[in-house]
């Protein structure tokens, strides 16, 4: 016997229902839970300054000097970075990509080992990009707060303790974006909130506690907790 079309829609409806339902419910908890303001903070020198004791903390002279980084992020994607002439090379899957970030119409992309110039190459080179943005930000990123374009505001937290607001106004994939950093009283970041377009709930938090004192003397992170989520970088290595 054929099933009506009003039960159809009902097994539909409540199909729908099942699946989405505690999908809502984990966004309004999680919502209520995490959800904050922007803040708003001082600008200027006190911000500044504030900036400069996190650089000193991470040795960002020793940053500065590093020619190479090599790393994975969440084992999936692989990054030769040479720094000193800001080109990046970017593997995953079956692609490499030889990212020139001075002009990335010059990259160069590769498929199973096999040099590519159509149009997929193209959407390859954007995606790699973007990869790189993402992923090195969440290794170097404490070393932009002085980055151009980058504004930077000195907050006062609940617990009366000094945070590093910076905003990133151009550049990158995302401009826009803001992250509250979080510091010791060494002004080492032990986290940092974020307020970013790609994230539906402002405010999250990630760690940056562990921290790993590279060949070349930069301190980079090896792990960031998440949510429930825990985001790698691993194999690193740096060389002047």
């Amino acid at each position: 016997m054929p099933i009506k079309p009003k039960k159809v829609l009902k097994i539909i409806a409540g199909v729908l229902i099942f699946f989405t339902l505690p999908t809502l419910l984990l966004f309004g908890y999680m919502h209520i839970k995490y959800n904050e303001d922007l803040p708003v903070g001082i600008q200027g020198e006190q911000a500044d300054a504030l900036a400069h004791k996190m650089l000193n903390t991470l040795d960002y002279q020793a940053f500065k000097n590093t020619n190479y980084i090599e790393w994975t992020f969440k084992k999936r994607h692989h990054y030769k970075w040479d720094k000193a002439n800001n080109k990046c090379t970017v593997y995953w899957k079956q692609n490499k990509v030889v990212l020139d970030l001075n002009n990335t119409s010059k990259s160069k992309v590769y498929i199973n080992n096999f040099i590519n110039t159509s149009d997929l190459a193209k959407e390859l080179i954007k995606q790699a990009t973007d990869y790189f943005n993402n992923d090195s930000f969440w290794l170097v990123g404490p070393y932009k707060v002085f980055d151009s374009g980058v504004q930077r505001q000195l907050v006062k937290t609940e617990t009366n303790t000094e945070a590093l607001l910076v905003t990133y106004n151009s550049g990158g994939s995302t401009p826009g974006d803001s992250y509250l950093w979080i510091l010791d009283e060494n002004y080492k970041p032990t986290a940092f909130k974020m307020w970013v377009s790609i994230l539906p709930i402002e405010g999250l938090e990630a760690s940056w506690s562990d921290w790993t004192t590279t060949k070349t003397g930069a301190q980079l992170p090896t792990f960031h907790k998440f949510l429930f989520f825990g985001l790698e970088n691993e194999n690193i290595k740096t060389s002047n």
